[in-house]
């Protein structure tokens, strides 16, 4: 056989080993712990500790849109033009339910109202209205949702896509969360990123679903899980953390979740029924 041949057979059996390379596993997508914030030298003390502190960011979002309804929250309450609301009576909801029908709506959330407490406010808009935006409730941006209660968002969980990224928001920080598993944090038992000094850090947060999305480069959604017994306000700051720029998310779609509402009551039926 000549050294012509020889080599074409070489060469032959490399590109079929190069192809028989497997593919890699799924846990290889699994990103880099965050940095663990190490205090300053000479700092002393847990109120000058560099881990208790925030770094500064500024709040990102979509210009607040125009020619769309405000409801203003107030507890279990809500105020739409001169006319208040108590989304929880089936008699209100019709009425709320008709004057948004077809409408965009903003919310904008107070101080002191808890995920508890909208299930049946998020219930209608979700039903009625053309599309629903949320308020940042510290500065002039707002972030267009797509509202899912607890069974839409085990349906979303159950679709054949990758990433299926989401924000688990806890009392003690954020726990960035994939279909290959979380993005640990500088406490693996802990949160990916911890409140420090009882602050959001959403600086941390845009660093980790930056790399998130670096590794997901095809994932164009993210759904926020907040905790049911947190204030809507809160929820609305950490949208801020999926924003780069001023109307640059790194995904396209904010999913919300939000609770389910309970079943009405039934007269005579057992407590649980």
């Amino acid at each position: 056989m000549s050294l012509k041949h020889v080599l074409m057979v070489a060469a032959v059996l490399a590109a079929g080993c190069k192809e028989e390379k497997p593919a890699e596993p799924l846990s290889s997508l699994k990103p880099q712990p965050l940095p663990e914030l190490v205090a300053e030298a000479g700092s002393g003390g847990a109120e000058g500790d560099s881990r208790f502190r925030v770094a500064p960011a500024e709040v990102y979002g979509e210009p607040v849109p125009d020619k769309v309804l405000r409801v203003e929250l107030a507890g279990e309450a809500v105020r739409l033009g001169g006319e208040r609301f108590v989304p929880s009576r089936p008699e209100d909801q019709a009425r709320l339910r008709e004057r948004v029908k077809e409408q965009g709506v903003l919310l904008v959330p107070d101080a002191d109202t808890f995920l508890a407490q909208t299930s049946e406010l998020f219930a209608v808009l979700r039903e009625s209205a053309r599309e629903v935006w949320l308020l940042h409730p510290d500065a002039l941006v707002a972030y267009r949702l797509v509202l899912r209660d607890e069974q839409g968002f085990q349906a979303w969980l159950a679709e054949v896509a990758p990433g299926k990224l989401r924000i688990i928001q806890r009392q003690d920080g954020f726990e960035l969360t994939t279909s290959v598993g979380k993005l640990p944090g500088p406490d693996t038992n802990g949160p990916s990123v911890p409140v420090r000094g009882g602050k959001q850090d959403i600086a941390t947060l845009r660093t980790g679903l930056g790399k998130l999305k670096g590794r997901f480069t095809t994932s164009e959604d993210i759904c926020l899980v907040p905790s049911f017994g947190m204030e809507l306000a809160q929820a609305a700051r950490a949208l801020s953390g999926v924003y780069v720029a001023p109307g640059e998310p790194l995904f396209e779609t904010l999913c919300f979740i939000y609770p389910t509402p309970r079943a009405p009551t039934v007269a005579g039926a057992p407590a649980g029924q």
